[in-house]
């Protein structure tokens, strides 16, 4: 029984996790969240997509929060550096205002933000170090989620938010690991996958790559909990 919704969907660059998918890649007109612990290949992942989407005539955007994209390495990937809209913003709240222009304006197929970790709203920017900012990226992400859903569906672009990984203090039972931002992209997502490095591939003494495990954590379009190995190589 195919369980997969009729929706069209973008590659990942890898086979293995578009079979695990279901539905053959990454929904459009959705919110996607990819996550997991550092270098565990989740920007790489995300510009196999760009460049997938590229080769199709997509229109992409790279909203970079974490002011660390390396063109040279997109470059390797495929990504055609040239026509991909690259965006540095000094805040949470005006990379968030980027994406919903970007949506509204029908012109971009596929939004990238790496990450949300990264999204630090103004107050807290404009504030000293110490001060207490309690809830505020959560509700920040909350009120853009809200807007952001019914907007992406309308002009069938893709979100893909990067985020990192958080150890929740005290938790003795269950997993500790929880994602930054809040509860409301875990929701509004229709894909949530969850990318560890499990090793490294090497040539001799020479590190040339990784070993990459991906879990689909939550799918809204097909059957969730399926996974995917593939290799990333340096």
């Amino acid at each position: 029984e195919d369980r997969s919704m009729d929706v069209e969907t973008i590659s990942t660059g890898s086979l293995s996790l578009d079979i695990a998918l279901g539905a053959g890649g990454l929904p459009m007109g959705r919110i996607v969240e990819i996550y997991g612990p550092e270098s565990s290949g989740k920007t790489t992942l995300t510009l196999q997509v760009i460049a997938a989407a590229q080769r199709e005539g997509k229109t992409c955007a790279f909203i970079d929060a974490e002011h660390a994209l390396d063109p040279i390495y997109a470059k390797k990937l495929g990504v055609d550096i040239d026509n991909l809209l690259c965006s540095q913003p000094d805040t949470g709240e005006q990379a968030l205002e980027i994406c919903d222009a970007l949506t509204r304006s029908g012109a971009v197929d596929v939004i990238i933000v790496d990450s949300v970790a990264a999204l630090t709203p103004k107050a807290e920017i404009e504030g000293e170090i110490g001060d207490s900012h309690m809830g505020l990226a959560a509700r920040m992400m909350s009120q853009a989620m809200r807007k952001l859903a019914g907007n992406l569906k309308q002009a069938n672009t893709l979100l893909i938010f990067i985020n990192q990984i958080r150890m929740k203090i005290g938790v003795m039972f269950g997993n500790p690991e929880t994602t930054t931002g809040g509860n409301a992209l875990k929701f509004y997502a229709s894909v949530r996958l969850d990318i560890r490095r499990t090793g490294a591939i090497k040539e001799g003494e020479e590190v040339v790559g990784s070993e990459t495990r991906v879990k689909v954590v939550k799918n809204k379009v097909a059957a969730p909990f399926k996974q995917a190995e593939f290799q990333i190589l340096l």
